[in-house]
């Protein structure tokens, strides 16, 4: 139930500013699905870049005059990713401070800030081009520092949706807003191979300026909770987004941002569910990050229809593998809701997709047309139970029975689940790094591995699913931890 209540809330000032009259409930939520869908938008956008240079500070045939130094040595690959993890480890590291930080600040003003230093540092990377750095020293600190800001964004939107939006539909719901993490990368794809003819410096600066104009968006226009524009919710995180919407005053009492606690860690660890789907996105992360950082640089080094393309055509290119992720991430969440089963509809996918990536490997260089055929399908299977779990999943725990409405949850259970995913998503592009010099077979197979895994780690909970299906609520009963799969329902 949503009401208007009594004492005064912080309007954000862009509101203040655009709005003729007062908006209703609904009107809110939509503008808070399209703040946090460009704000997390503009967070993906600005990783894409190195993913997009790596050809041009590592050529294939390396020659002297080519390359940028400290990356154009026989270790070039090496070093790029170590790049890649040091980004991805300060990411997961600052991922848990942010979950529980998420949870204490105003979001608004925590999301806001994480765009805007995200920016800095991505564009800082880039100026090393225009000052002629090539100290691997400075390239590492710029990700490291990058990696902390970034570390803010999906706690804060994934926490601010679950404040908006019920448990009704949440699959689909998530899963058609998750199309931010693919529109972000198609974006950042695009932006920076349009501007590496002129230096691939302005592929880190461009991207670094959208996060920055995004974070004032941010500031400008979001409000986290509906509190802050003028509604109370008398269920908080357990109301149905059908719930009705009744006026009564002026203000509002912020009870969601002032009066409610943060859980702990291990609190937050012990919630039925989390341990093992933070487990299997740890894998899932592994493989999707392995595709969003070196699927642009294997395709320069690989024969396509007995042709290699250039370094901008394959980041064009890769952009199609993240076409397939939106249409993933919204089957994913539309089968999870009309199965009411989370755990079998991920680990189907995980399944489903080591096939699919044998597929590409093997038959991806026969034509352009059969690469983007399955380019797009595996893009499909690898990023659907990504988003399922890092969304409606997330969403669904943090706002678990066992809180009974008395602690704020969100931003420390998204950030537990996606900081032990990204644990996996700094591994793979490492590992990969060193592996594909011996060879793209090897990486593929660490690939097939990762999902195989992922999708196993779900076992229990898939049992737990199926018992219920048929009818056999002992099976739950015998293993609290199994029975995860129902309670995030209730």
């Amino acid at each position: 139930m949503f009401r208007h209540c009594d004492l005064c809330a912080g309007i954000p000032p862009g509101i203040l500013l655009i709005r003729a009259k007062e908006w209703n409930f609904h009107t809110h939520r939509y503008m808070v699905l399209f703040i946090t869908f460009l704000a997390y938008a503009c967070y993906h956008a600005s990783r894409k870049p190195t993913g997009i240079v790596k050809s041009v500070l590592c050529p294939e045939h390396k020659v002297a005059s080519e390359g940028w130094i400290p990356f154009n040595g026989h270790d070039g690959t090496s070093k790029l990713g170590e790049i890649d993890v040091a980004f991805l480890a300060c990411y997961s590291i600052g991922m848990y401070m942010a979950g529980h930080l998420g949870d204490t600040l105003d979001l608004r003003l925590f999301l806001a800030s994480g765009m805007v230093g995200s920016g800095i540092f991505v564009g800082l990377f880039g100026m090393g081009y225009f000052w002629n750095v090539h100290n691997f020293w400075f390239y590492l600190s710029m990700q490291m520092i990058a990696g902390m800001f970034q570390a803010t964004g999906w706690p804060s939107v994934v926490a601010v949706i679950g404040n908006w939006f019920g448990k009704r539909k949440r699959g689909l719901i998530m899963g058609v807003w998750n199309a931010h993490t693919s529109v972000g990368n198609i974006t950042g794809s695009l932006l920076a191979a349009s501007v590496l003819d002129y230096g691939w410096g302005w592929s880190f600066v461009v991207p670094g300026t959208l996060i920055v104009s995004g974070g004032v968006i941010v500031f400008l226009f979001l409000a986290p909770y509906p509190e802050d524009v003028g509604f109370y919710s008398s269920s908080v995180h357990g109301g149905d987004e059908e719930a009705q919407v009744q006026k009564s005053g002026d203000c509002v009492l912020r009870e969601a941002s002032v009066n409610r606690r943060g859980i702990g860690l291990v609190e937050a660890c012990m919630i039925p569910g989390v341990i093992p789907f933070a487990l299997c996105l740890f894998f899932a992360k592994l493989v999707a990050y392995t595709f969003l950082y070196w699927l642009p640089f294997y395709l320069t080094q690989t024969e396509i229809g007995g042709k290699y393309i250039s370094v901008k055509s394959a980041g064009n290119l890769s952009t199609l593998f993240d076409v397939g992720g939106i249409v993933g991430g919204i089957l994913a969440g539309y089968i999870s809701d009309k199965l009411n089963a989370r755990a079998i509809t991920a680990a189907s996918f995980m399944y489903a997709a080591i096939p699919s990536m044998l597929l590409y490997q093997h038959y991806g260089s026969v034509s352009l047309n059969a690469n983007i055929g399955l380019m797009m399908v595996t893009g499909l299977l690898v990023n659907g139970p990504y988003a399922l779990i890092t969304t409606a999943v997330s969403a669904d725990l943090g706002t678990h029975s066992s809180l009974k409405g008395d602690s704020r949850a969100l931003a420390t259970v998204t950030a537990i689940i996606d900081g032990t995913g990204s644990v996996g998503a700094a591994l793979g592009p490492l590992l990969t790094g060193f592996i594909s010099t011996r060879g793209w077979t090897e990486v593929f197979m660490m690939l097939v591995l990762g999902a195989f895994i992922a999708g196993l780690l779900l076992s229990r909970l898939i049992i737990a699913e199926i018992a219920e299906k048929i009818g056999k609520p002992s099976s739950r009963a015998q293993n609290p931890e199994a029975s995860a799969s129902q309670s995030l329902l209730e």
